[in-house]
């Protein structure tokens, strides 16, 4: 029921709708590392400029990261340092998330219950997918995405309210993420659903046969 993704870098992205529309008109042909480093450094300048004062370029930040780094979302990832696109991008991520929460007097406790949804998502992504248990495509429109989380806080700290989006968020995506992670793990819990690829499992089915 899941969709196999392209590699397990590319679903370590966490990409959002948003990222992965701008990606299919270059249909992967388009290098994922080039681009995530020039938009997060752009992102960072504007953020930076933004710590003096400037909010309206601070609340831009995370667009450019976007245009510039969503078109590489098609791409398989298969290169050689391809693999450090997704730490780069938790790293942007992460690092805006934090910067805005506390650039507008959020509640410390209330950042970090944010960062930890975020954390705990992604760790629960790459464990699974070692196992071979591919989140649904759901779940990246649902969870928003990288981008689409950022964007988010851009639009919330114009408008003010960036200690109420924080709360909403926050809640919204423990829930989202917790109840997705636990109805996935109980059900490949189940003896019958061992055909998901677990490889211990595999083993055992296979003790004493032929191949």
């Amino acid at each position: 029921m899941t969709q196999v993704p392209r590699s397990a870098v590319a679903a370590y992205r966490d990409d959002g709708p948003a990222s992965r529309m701008m990606g299919r008109p270059v249909s992967g042909q388009l290098p994922p590392l080039p681009p995530v480093l020039v938009g997060v450094f752009v992102a960072g300048v504007l953020l930076a400029l933004g710590g003096a004062g400037t909010d309206g370029l601070t609340a831009f930040a995370p667009a450019v990261a976007l245009l510039l780094a969503g078109p590489g979302s098609s791409h398989p990832h298969g290169g050689r340092l391809d693999w450090l696109v997704p730490p780069i991008l938790r790293l942007a991520e992460y690092g805006f998330t934090a910067a805005a929460g506390f650039a507008h007097g959020v509640p410390p406790w209330l950042v970090f219950t944010l960062l930890g949804a975020l954390a705990f998502h992604h760790y629960d992504v790459v464990y699974r997918v070692r196992q071979r248990l591919y989140p649904p495509t759901w779940l990246a429109v649902a969870g928003l995405g990288w981008d689409g989380r950022t964007l988010l806080l851009s639009l919330g700290g114009l408008t003010g309210q960036m200690t109420l989006l924080f709360a909403l968020l926050a809640i919204y995506l423990w829930v989202l993420f917790g109840w997705e992670s636990l109805t996935c793990w109980l059900a490949t819990s189940r003896p019958e659903t061992d055909s998901v690829g677990l490889p211990g499992l595999r083993g055992l089915r296979g003790l004493g046969a032929d191949d």
